[in-house]
């Protein structure tokens, strides 16, 4: 998705993930663009990138504990950026207005509420970037920079699938960020089983969403000492062999991402397959390196801007 922003401060250094000439090289390879040219874009503004993604100072009109360590914040915004964080995969930075930038932390978008302009963040406590934003209470502000959508590695295989049969799987806190692409293949008339390990928590937060999208709820472990269980692995084997599932969506950390990966690649190599982008995040732009990876293809990867498939960011790297 090219933003506002584009061209960015990568066109100015010769590391465009886009265009071919703002990334070193001497022609045009665009020959499958069909948006604005990026190139044209930055020469009429004067071969300068453009103004980066702003911060906005949004209301928390509700906050909720979940358990002892997640808190699911809902904040007010304008209806221009709500409707910018619509899409699956969307995530924003956010932290207390009173901090610096080392405190923007990256969280996934939970929900958007287009009729009431608000959206809803759910943080599980770690670090201190984290467990400074539950100092928040209702009715301040959070300072949140945004929107950026680069959250799903494979989205358009969400993008694309209509009318089929679809697997999503998510553990932990990773059934927050399981929402938007929930109700994008639900909206795109798919049937939907998801599968839950509510692992390391007693109970789901999502149940609500779950009663109103999805077809079919499984509630199992899903993996253990870094392997899948053999439960979770008969089920997967019965409902891939026995009902055309056409895609599968995991959310959950990448020991997850990449076993199910493997697995669904086993049984059928045809089968869509999308999870959630785990890559370290600073800045959002692609310029501080922290989200960059390198594997077996020595391909370099600014994760937090540049889509890909799941296999060429799992594969080749040391996962846990």
């Amino acid at each position: 998705m090219v933003f506002r922003a584009c061209p960015c401060r990568l066109a100015e250094t010769g590391d465009c993930i886009l265009c071919s000439q703002l990334a070193g090289k001497n022609f045009c390879d665009c020959c499958n663009w069909n948006g604005v040219c990026i190139y044209q874009d930055y020469a009429s503004n004067n071969y300068k990138a453009k103004e980066s993604r702003k911060y906005y100072h949004c209301k928390i009109v509700e906050k909720n504990k979940f358990e002892d360590n997640v808190v699911i914040f809902t904040l007010e915004v304008s209806d221009k950026l709500v409707s910018e964080l619509v899409h699956a995969g969307s995530y924003v930075f956010a932290r207390r207005p009173d901090t610096d930038t080392r405190f923007d932390t990256p969280i996934s978008i939970m929900d958007t509420d287009t009729r009431n302009n608000t959206i809803t963040i759910a943080i599980e406590l770690k670090g201190t970037k984290t467990k400074d934003l539950d100092i928040l209470k209702e009715g301040e502000e959070m300072l949140v920079k945004a929107p950026f959508w680069n959250g799903i590695l494979g989205v358009k295989n969400i993008n694309n699938i209509k009318n089929s049969k679809c697997l999503i799987v998510a553990r932990g806190i990773g059934q927050a960020p399981m929402i938007p692409p929930l109700k994008h293949l639900h909206g795109n008339n798919n049937e939907i089983t998801v599968i839950i390990d509510n692992a390391p928590y007693k109970n789901s937060f999502v149940n609500e969403y779950m009663e109103k999208y999805a077809s079919k709820v499984i509630l199992v472990s899903t993996i253990c000492r870094g392997k899948i269980t053999e439960e979770f692995n008969n089920i997967l084997k019965d409902l891939i062999s026995n009902n055309d599932i056409k895609l599968v969506h995991c959310d959950a950390a990448d020991v997850l991402n990449y076993e199910l990966m493997k697995v669904v690649e086993g049984i059928d190599e045809n089968i869509k397959y999308s999870c959630c982008n785990n890559a370290k995040m600073c800045c959002g732009e692609g310029i501080c390196g922290c989200c960059t990876r390198k594997n077996n293809d020595r391909k370099l990867r600014r994760l937090c801007k540049m889509q890909t498939e799941p296999k060429y960011v799992l594969e080749g790297r040391r996962i846990f």
